[in-house]
């Protein structure tokens, strides 16, 4: 029998000990496990955080078996709250800017790019206003390094997103392809 939870959280690695289904956001993840080691995400993506209130490191998750997923992605501590992604079907369309604010260069982003510095000249990008669809941005070029979600809304300035000192330079569209 298909289990129909899109994401369950287990203690231990191997999906063993105590578990945690999961269909919504969770702040918290601590008042159903006291840790998490392993996962399965039966369907739809989401962002995991490894602190509470959907802060600090983001880890992307789509559908798979994630047995010790701290060693696969290079996490360092416990999934401490989770966020669903929703599917967006239609256009996606993103500004990004060189500067906090909305200040320097700007660029409209309809698709994937995998170095803004080569497609634009562009050597930083701190603040965006995703207009449609959901992002993945990535510190490094080619969709490497730590990552952040974006979804609809204006981001000023990336520091006040607790991503101290951090720049954009990939992004990449959660699309159809994911789910």
């Amino acid at each position: 029998m298909e289990n129909n939870t899109p994401i369950t959280f287990y203690e231990d690695k191997n999906f063993q000990g105590r578990s945690y289904e999961c269909s919504s956001d969770c702040a918290d993840m601590s008042s159903y496990l006291s840790r998490c080691h392993s996962c399965r995400v039966e369907r739809g993506c989401f962002m995991v955080y490894d602190r509470s209130n959907f802060m600090g490191n983001q880890y992307f998750m789509k559908k798979g078996e994630y047995s010790d997923y701290m060693s696969m992605m290079g996490m360092s501590d416990c999934i401490k709250s989770v966020r669903m992604i929703p599917m967006h079907r239609g256009n996606y369309r993103m500004n990004i800017y060189e500067k906090e604010n909305f200040g320097g260069q700007m660029h409209e982003l309809m698709d994937d790019c995998e170095n803004v510095m080569d497609r634009y000249r562009m050597s930083n990008c701190m603040s965006c206003n995703v207009m449609d669809g959901h992002w993945l941005m990535y510190e490094q070029p080619m969709y490497r390094g730590k990552m952040m979600y974006m979804r609809p809304g204006e981001y000023r300035n990336f520091m006040n997103q607790g991503m101290n000192g951090m720049r954009f330079m990939s992004m990449r569209r959660i699309n159809d392809s994911y789910y």
